[in-house]
């Protein structure tokens, strides 16, 4: 079997792999699908590695330059898996004014990681957003997904301990 037609093979039999090729499909595989279709990659795998940059180059007939291009260009779209728990401060201008900074100076020193790394053991990514659309919550926090608000250092310290601490 050639080397294509076996990754295709191994694509086809992969449901995330399906639910993205199924976004393309929708467009057409047209090359104006190429943000819709990183997001279904990232969506479907949490991150954009090199293979499946190639594999939406290959398929939307697309330079792999203008691929990752995009890729790296939008703050939205990493090329690094995510930790297994994350943390997401708001740093929106509510947020801010709340002390938003102060809590990811604690996080920073706590965990000795920055916005956008995720720890050596890969427990924990650090993310922040511009603003997170709950302004009556500030400052506000999210931790794998569930949105906290009025969070002081303290409380996210805690959180981000007992998440650390159970690998449930």
């Amino acid at each position: 079997m050639e080397a294509k037609e076996a990754e295709r093979v191994k694509v086809d039999e992969d449901r995330r792999w399906r639910l993205v090729n199924r976004t393309m499909r929708l467009h057409g595989h047209q090359p104006d699908a190429l943000i819709e279709t990183l997001h279904a990659v990232q969506e479907s795998f949490g991150f954009l590695d090199l293979d499946s940059l190639k594999y939406v180059a290959d398929s939307l007939h697309l330079p792999l330059s203008l691929v990752y291009g995009v890729a790296t260009f939008y703050h939205f779209f990493t090329l690094k898996p995510p930790g297994e728990h994350t943390c997401v401060i708001c740093l929106g201008t509510a947020c801010y004014i709340a002390g938003s900074t102060n809590m990811l100076k604690a996080v920073e020193k706590e965990v000795g990681i920055k916005p956008g790394e995720t720890t050596s053991d890969g427990k924990l990514s650090l993310l922040t957003a511009r603003c997170m659309g709950s302004c009556g919550l500030a400052p506000a926090v999210v931790f794998d997904g569930a949105i906290h608000g009025k969070m002081s250092s303290t409380a996210v310290l805690q959180n981000i301990r007992r998440l650390l601490n159970h690998d449930d």
